[in-house]
């Protein structure tokens, strides 16, 4: 009887224990992204540049933040109007946190690296533009093609879209800062024959957003209805326009993708030739800038481009062109005189087939003085920047392209300061 009694106080005592030393579960309302916010803002004590990082306005940052802390029923984060410091709270959250997260993105890129999904989803975006190319599709269902593309990917939410004339061409500005004229323009991909601006939406919000700027998005013209000048002049006109709102050309940052970055190069050539203000920096992501389709034939055996591409290339090329000569510098870069021209960023994917656009641009760019850098992302796919809500090494092309236009409109911002 005495052992029974022992055994069954033992157990109440050992109970008793277990109900005492019961760590309390986390609320359950607390989302990756409340944790995600607070580790941003602690490592960087900034929410600005924090914001920046996730592709957020800092009022929803702050409201993450504000409910991280109603939650956990505790303050994470001092601010005061000149800096942000972590309480006692929140440096004991901040290293679980950073390890929780760290297993969570490893679990989530061991299966898909396993399942190979992302390749496999990054050929499924590009599949109905792949096929109608093969069969040499009219240009209408090419381009249909490629907005239907486009259509597969969200705006940020944060990010806000309004219409405007921009010096005649119908453009629309995107970004969270609706009382800031744009600083950043961005000219769409496409060959000079397909896209638009409204296609490009998403890329242009994520990059506004990682600015912390608002972009214009030009509805360029396209040829062959509009063959050369016409997209330069359209781009011309609209850079004119961002002027005329009071924007210190150093402040603008000009990006492009793949054709648009041709465009980017064929504009500031134009403004240099102009003698007219250059504008702060240049944005290439994934440039194609060699129409002569050189480039692409000069492929190594073993990294062949298709005779489909190839094709598609020449026939986009004679489009825009329209029998303008190829050796003009406006169009072919890679000749060009390029001394001058405002720093510049170039982005490529190491497995894109105009890869070698991006370096021989670099190179040049480089040998004529221009401040120039090439960043290369471990992914086999053109213009991987589009992806950014799901690739993570888009996700972080975009930040670095982000800074590089905070980069841009600060030091023009630093340099009124000291000629003031």
């Amino acid at each position: 009887m005495t052992g029974s009694r022992d055994a069954g106080h033992n157990r109440g005592v050992e109970e008793d224990r277990g109900k005492l030393l019961a760590f309390p579960q986390a609320p359950e309302a607390i989302e990756m992204r409340h944790l995600r916010s607070f580790v941003a803002v602690a490592e960087d004590l900034n929410f600005g540049r924090a914001a920046a990082r996730l592709y957020l306005s800092q009022p929803a940052l702050s409201r993450q933040i504000s409910a991280l802390e109603r939650l956990v029923g505790c303050e994470l984060l001092r601010r005061s109007t000149h800096r942000v410091e972590l309480t006692l709270a929140g440096e004991a959250l901040l290293d679980r946190a950073r390890r929780l997260l760290h297993d969570l993105d490893e679990a989530v890129s061991v299966t898909q690296s396993v399942g190979d999904e992302l390749t496999a989803r990054l050929a499924r975006f590009w599949k109905p533009l792949v096929e109608a190319s093969n069969t040499e599709a009219p240009l209408e269902e090419m381009r249909a093609a490629y907005e239907a593309l486009h259509a597969q990917f969200s705006l940020p939410p944060e990010a806000e879209v309004r219409p405007v004339n921009a010096g005649g061409v119908p453009s629309l500005l995107v970004g969270a800062q609706p009382d800031r004229p744009a600083t950043l323009m961005h000219l769409h991909g496409g060959g000079y024959v397909l896209g638009s601006g409204f296609g490009y939406l998403p890329l242009a919000g994520a990059l506004a957003l990682a600015a912390d700027a608002r972009a214009v998005v030009p509805e360029y013209r396209l040829a062959p209805e509009h063959p050369f000048p016409a997209a330069v002049e359209d781009a011309r006109r609209v850079y004119a326009w961002m002027l005329d709102q009071g924007v210190d050309a150093q402040q603008v940052t000009v990006a492009g993708d793949s054709s648009g970055g041709g465009l980017v190069i064929s504009l500031l050539l134009t403004l240099k030739e102009q003698g007219l203000p250059l504008p702060g920096g240049a944005l290439l992501l994934c440039p194609g800038v060699d129409l002569t389709g050189a480039t692409l034939e000069r492929r190594p055996p073993d990294e062949p481009v298709s005779a489909a591409t190839l094709e598609q290339a020449r026939r986009s090329a004679d489009a825009y062109l329209a029998g303008h000569p190829i050796d003009d510098p406006v169009v072919s870069p890679l000749i060009a005189d390029l001394s001058g021209l405002p720093p510049m960023l170039v982005q490529a994917a190491t497995g894109d087939f105009v890869l070698e656009d991006a370096r021989r641009l670099t190179d040049r760019a480089r040998s004529h003085g221009v401040d120039a850098r090439l960043e290369l992302y471990p992914v086999d796919t053109h213009v991987f920047q589009l992806f950014w809500s799901f690739l993570p090494e888009a996700a972080d092309a975009l930040n670095q392209a982000g800074r590089f236009a905070r980069d841009v409109a600060s030091g023009a911002s630093a340099g009124r300061s000291a000629g003031a």
